[in-house]
């Protein structure tokens, strides 16, 4: 394709919203291409690549983010629907789901409460500041609902997407291989576990696994969000 007619289709696509939707669209699919290639090994996560890929670009482009993001938000949007999606699959798994209310529970509220807290405890033992410690307390919780927890408890919300991504594709790396090292093979309680702790990213990965454990991991993930909201402010006050 002749350079004249690149540079009048960036010309185009930079001042419009289609840039960030355009961008992101290429982008995502190149790295999930890489992934397929790399037989889904989660040290290749889309989402990972994907997010690197984007930054290096606006980066080199000297693209603002809020010019970016005027298109990247109907990406943003589509969010929402795929959570609730995820209703799907445990609605297939609702009778088994009735049978576990109990056990779930107390994982939900104990992974919740053991997550957070031991974070802010090993945070502040090393000296971190508080702001610090505030911003790793929702960690484990998808991303949307951290930011939107760090910034009500005064930790910083760009910090804490930060180390939510970390924690999913930290979980999406080991948390599989570590269940398997521990011989639990139920995939209700993998997929639980998966969602706890490593949120949408682990819930992607537990759906490569299997149905079961990836339904169970997008309750997980709901429902810490959920548990986190309520009850962190309460936990942190406890250990001030």
């Amino acid at each position: 394709m002749p350079s004249a007619n690149l540079t009048e289709i960036w010309v185009y696509l930079s001042a419009s919203p289609l840039l960030g939707l355009t961008i992101t669209l290429i982008a995502y699919s190149l790295a999930y291409r890489l992934y397929r290639t790399a037989r889904y090994s989660p040290l290749l996560n889309p989402v990972v690549t994907s997010v690197a890929t984007l930054i290096l670009f606006l980066s080199a482009t000297r693209t603002p983010y809020p010019a970016y993001f005027e298109g990247g938000q109907f990406v943003h949007f589509l969010l929402g629907p795929a959570t609730v999606a995820l209703a799907v699959p445990l609605y297939q798994q609702f009778a088994k789901l009735k049978t576990l209310w109990l056990p779930v529970a107390i994982a939900i509220l104990t992974g919740s409460s053991v997550g957070a807290l031991s974070a802010v405890f090993l945070a502040r033992l090393l000296g971190a500041s508080t702001q610090t410690q505030l911003s790793l307390a929702p960690k484990s919780v998808t991303t949307p609902v951290a930011m939107g927890i760090s910034e009500q408890i005064g930790g910083l919300p760009s910090l804490t997407a930060a180390l939510v991504v970390t924690t999913g594709v930290m979980g999406a790396l080991g948390g599989t291989t570590l269940l398997r090292l521990l011989r639990i093979k139920n995939d209700s309680v993998k997929g639980i576990t998966m969602g706890v702790t490593a949120h949408g990213i682990g819930t992607a990965r537990s759906f490569q696994v299997s149905s079961e454990m990836g339904a169970f991991s997008g309750l997980g993930m709901a429902l810490s969000a959920l548990t986190t909201a309520v009850m962190l402010p309460w936990l942190l006050n406890l250990m001030q």
